[in-house]
């Protein structure tokens, strides 16, 4: 928004807090001079602004009595940045209100707005499209987020009706560290009165949330959204993974989507075995890079995921780009080199531009 813009907006703010202001006045506050407040005055009449103008010793400039402003007056960048925010928000399973809700508040912002920056708005949601989030939303009551986020600013207690992924409800209270959204779902962390651990709730599972008497600290340096993220990835699945990789934790977390994986350093550098074969023939097949730095030597960390199917960790052990030994399960060796094997295959293949096909160049194929 450029100066002149947001200086006429803050005019009309000062304006809107009521009573007579002088020129001197308004001038001083918006720090420019007393010509320059005059052509304001007249830019707020020009969008039908009722100003009155006061003359007199005490007299400057004041809005017509029983004038009531539009509830928002936004320029073109405020405006886009809240319909938008409610648009992605809602499609992100960020925003906690039902979709008739996110409609409603999207209307009303639209009604007060000129209408040329209307129509421009309404293009721009008509033809821009937003992905969708990995997996259905899953969206809380509102009461819940909001309570909790005052309980967590707050340092209060809270009582929650919990009903865990197994159906198992019961009553505890929370010690709120933070709130966090993380794909389509919102989920609260904190000390845990059941356990006696630092535990993260799903907040549309949360039935009931009253906030109790008392406070609380939160542990130095705690960060709620790691804390979310490496407990989902410990949340338990059909199949357990464990990986030695040549690498470092960086390395290997900035590959690795959150909350798929921990990672841990390790000491010792694994053994040559069947798994570290594995290993090597997809790490031939990905690229000569990693074979390179695995001549080079280097740190190994420990990586531990789960998963309800083994056939997609071949992928993700090949988009590490890095040597790897498979410590268990030796189910997952199979799959390592059904996809080396699969990914020489397409290598080797060329196209017959004649026929439009693609020709098997490997040996022994007709």
């Amino acid at each position: 928004m450029n100066r002149p813009t947001a200086r006429v907006l803050a005019l009309l703010e000062i304006l809107q807090a009521g009573g007579t202001r002088t020129v001197a006045d308004l001038a001083d506050r918006l720090g420019v001079d007393e010509r320059t407040v005059r052509r304001y005055v007249g830019h707020l009449i020009d969008l039908d602004i009722p100003v009155r103008s006061v003359r007199g010793r005490y007299g400057g400039y004041r809005l017509a009595p029983g004038f009531r402003m539009p509830p928002l007056m936004l320029t073109d960048e405020e405006a886009l940045a809240v319909l938008l925010g409610l648009v992605a928000g809602r499609r992100a399973g960020l925003v906690t209100t039902s979709v008739a809700a996110a409609e409603s508040a999207a209307a009303k912002v639209r009604r007060v707005l000129p209408e040329a920056l209307g129509r421009r708005l309404d293009a721009l949601l008509a033809t821009a499209d937003f992905t969708a989030p990995a997996r259905p939303m899953a969206v809380p009551e509102t009461s819940v987020l909001l309570m909790l986020a005052e309980a967590a600013r707050n340092r209060r207690p809270v009582a929650i009706g919990y009903t865990a992924w197994k159906g198992r409800r019961s009553e505890r209270t929370v010690h709120p560290y933070g709130i966090v959204a993380h794909s389509g779902r919102w989920y609260v962390t904190g000390a845990d009165s059941d356990s006696g651990e630092v535990r993260t709730f799903r907040l549309d599972r949360i039935e009931t949330a009253t906030a109790l008497p008392g406070s609380f600290d939160v542990p130095e340096g705690f960060d709620p959204a790691g804390r979310v993220l490496s407990g989902l990835a410990g949340v338990p699945y059909l199949h357990e993974v464990s990986l030695r990789v040549q690498g470092t934790v960086e390395q290997v977390r900035h590959r690795l989507p959150p909350g798929l994986a921990t990672v841990r350093e390790l000491t010792d550098a694994p053994a040559r075995d069947a798994g570290a074969e594995a290993g090597g023939e997809l790490a031939k097949t990905a690229g000569p890079s990693a074979a390179a730095r695995e001549e080079e030597g280097g740190g190994w960390v420990r990586v531990r995921l789960r998963a309800e199917r083994l056939e997609w960790v071949p992928s993700v052990l090949a988009w590490l780009d890095l040597p790897f030994v498979i410590e268990y399960p030796d189910a997952l060796r199979d799959h390592v080199h059904t996809l080396a094997r699969r990914l020489a295959t397409c290598a080797d293949a060329v196209a017959d531009t004649a026929e439009g096909t693609v020709a098997d160049t490997a040996e022994g194929t007709e």
